[in-house]
């Protein structure tokens, strides 16, 4: 999946991962241009003073900014930052693009690259200093039109992580302490992660309101001739995805890949004994693979004779190949191959003029299987309680906690400062859209006020 590299927190993304990357890029760029948002490209560097310009976002940033300070040996007059991320780098064009309402609504989005700095232990595709990401920029004359997009991108990114990584996630919206810096409001998807008992931010869609419109000047003129500030949002999504779904996924036998967006979905395997031609056996697997790609999957034949076919088979299972299908000489024989599932390893005979279609049809059925297993052991995780003993019990025994809140940021600093330790603090993951009811008279689990709402909370990544 990846290299190491000598600059610490970054890393090489080798094919077998960068291809998953590609597959998820396909579907959101053709789903967003369906929208009618536009690919562009914005420069790497940010002036200071644009990146300062907005107070509160900068402030959520300044630790994580990287700033380039020299020349070769002649010491910069004033230091450029490298994005961390790119509403400074694209308003100030945005206010010269946007003049009246027939220049709205501007939508862009860019694929592109990101550095942030501070952290102290760096993880292969959770947290890295560069990763790759696509971020959306767009302006709008209303703010209906605004929330409108934040739900319909959220929307996308719900079916990036369930049904191309068969990864369940919350669809919520993020508490005051915890949305991106300078925005009106952060809508996210949350997963969780059983084994290490935390949640992980899955991907935002924020809705910046008119805070950046009014920091940058990017106003409109309406058809009645009045000026007006635009309704803004941001939103993205990173290479942490793959990291997210390695974690959900993988077993002790390495990766299991969904068969979507696996680069390999069906390796083909022959298993040869003495006193046997082999090219009948390779003619043998040139016809199944055949098959296989004439029904638009995507086949290796593992055909290297210096390795054994034991060995072949737990290679493929380190890579997480979701179907193997083996040929020996009764095989051939009997006109048929065997099949392997690798969430499973359930084995099956099947006979080769229905090998396209059985084919197709279990790796449809891995899919499903993944992400039934995985919502199974995600529900099983989430703990719902009411007061402060139970919310402490939960949080110890790995567990996101539903609890009724008050949604008041002085209560959740507080529960940050109260659960502080070496496995970190506690805070608020999102408040789910789909709330359960909240009874009358309900209070907050660690306040004791009125609650408002339910909240789900949990130790972070």
């Amino acid at each position: 999946m990846i290299e190491y590299y000598d600059v610490s927190g970054c890393y090489i993304l080798r094919p077998w991962s960068y291809a998953i990357w590609e597959v998820l890029k396909d579907f959101f760029d053709a789903e967003i241009k369906k929208l009618g948002i536009q690919n562009s490209y914005f420069p790497l560097f940010v002036s200071e003073q644009a990146l300062t310009k907005e107070k509160d976002h900068i402030e959520g940033f300044a630790p994580e900014v990287a700033w380039v300070t020299k020349s070769g040996n002649t010491e910069l007059e004033v230091p450029i930052a490298i994005r961390p991320t790119s509403e400074t780098v694209m308003y100030p064009v945005f206010a010269k693009w946007i003049r009246g309402h027939r220049d709205l609504p501007l939508r862009l989005n860019q694929w592109c690259n990101v550095v942030r700095w501070e952290f102290k232990h760096p993880t292969p595709f959770i947290r890295s200093r560069e990763f790759l990401w696509q971020e959306g920029h767009t302006a709008f004359a209303t703010k209906e039109e605004a929330d409108e997009e934040v739900k319909i991108v959220l929307e996308l990114y719900r079916k990036i992580y369930e049904e191309y990584l068969a990864v369940p996630v919350v669809k919520g919206i993020k508490s005051e302490v915890e949305k991106f810096a300078g925005g009106l409001y952060t809508t996210t998807v949350e997963a969780f992660i059983p084994n290490t008992g935390r949640g992980i931010q899955g991907a935002t869609s924020h809705c910046l309101g008119q805070n950046f419109s009014k920091m940058f000047e990017i106003f409109f003129e309406d058809d009645k001739g009045e000026r007006s500030l635009v309704w803004q949002n941001s939103w993205a999504f990173t290479t942490r995805v793959i990291g997210v779904m390695v974690m959900i996924h993988g077993d002790d036998k390495g990766l299991v890949l969904p068969p979507k967006v696996a680069t390999v979905q069906v390796v083909i395997i022959p298993v040869p004994y003495k006193n046997v031609d082999f090219n009948q056996m390779l003619d043998a697997c040139n016809e199944v693979s055949q098959k296989l790609e004439s029904a638009g999957l995507r086949v290796k034949q593992d055909t290297r004779d210096n390795y054994p076919p034991g060995w072949k088979y737990s290679d493929w299972e380190l890579k997480g190949v979701p179907l193997r299908i083996e040929i020996g000489p009764k095989d051939i024989e009997n006109k048929q191959v065997r099949m392997v599932r690798r969430d499973n390893f359930e084995k099956e005979d099947v006979p080769l003029e229905k090998v396209a279609q059985r084919a197709a049809d279990l790796l449809d059925e891995i899919q499903a299987n993944l992400f039934k297993k995985a919502k199974e052991v995600r529900d099983l995780c989430i703990k719902k309680v009411f007061t402060w003993e139970d919310f402490i019990e939960a949080l110890n025994d790995k567990k996101m906690v539903l609890a009724p809140w008050c949604d008041d940021v002085e209560v959740e600093e507080d529960v940050k400062a109260r659960t502080k330790g070496d496995t970190g603090a506690a805070k608020t993951l999102c408040m789910p859209f789909e709330q359960p009811d909240l009874p009358d008279g309900t209070v907050c689990f660690a306040s004791g006020k009125p609650a408002k709402r339910w909240a789900l909370w949990g130790r972070s990544y």
